[in-house]
């Protein structure tokens, strides 16, 4: 898996969309807070495992949190981290399958994007993209050549 190379001057507008998810679906979209730390570390871990949700755990220990989540009522559709395994990363990510295609990835990635631009970056790093057609579509995404061996190349795993 390469990385990805987005330009954060140049975002998408999702403002509309994010509204029109609130309004049909009631999703609300806003940054974690401390206290919920302990509810999206296990929600990720059942949907999407430990290593994602240590990166989780990670970004509650930034001030602000740099955990974006998705949520309709108290159930927790998506989430999407920044600066967890290294600074200007964007990432992990994920949407219950149940809930995918109506635009909420896009939405917490903008979020988390503009997070990174409010930062001072003018470019930010996807690490060890899967869907790169998703990021190139979403927000111009460019795949970084010669990043193959990437940060997780040594990844500790499971014996």
């Amino acid at each position: 898996m390469k990385d990805m190379l987005v330009r954060l001057l140049e975002l998408p507008e999702v403002a509309e969309l994010e509204k029109k998810l609130l309004e049909k679906e009631k999703i609300v979209f806003r940054r974690a807070i401390a206290p919920e730390k302990h509810l999206v570390s296990e929600w990720v871990m059942e949907q999407f495992g430990a290593y994602w949700q240590s990166e989780v755990e990670v970004a509650f220990s930034r001030q602000p949190v740099s955990c974006w989540i998705a949520q309709r009522g108290n159930r927790i559709l998506g989430f999407a981290c920044y600066e967890s395994t290294a600074r200007n990363f964007f990432g992990p990510t994920g949407t219950l399958e149940s809930e995918r295609g109506k635009g909420i990835g896009k939405v917490l990635l903008v979020k988390s994007l503009e997070s990174l631009r409010e930062m001072g970056y003018a470019y930010a790093i996807i690490g060890g993209v899967g869907p790169a057609e998703f990021y190139e579509k979403a927000v111009g995404a460019k795949t970084i050549e010669g990043s193959e061996i990437s940060i997780y190349q040594n990844l500790l795993r499971k014996a």
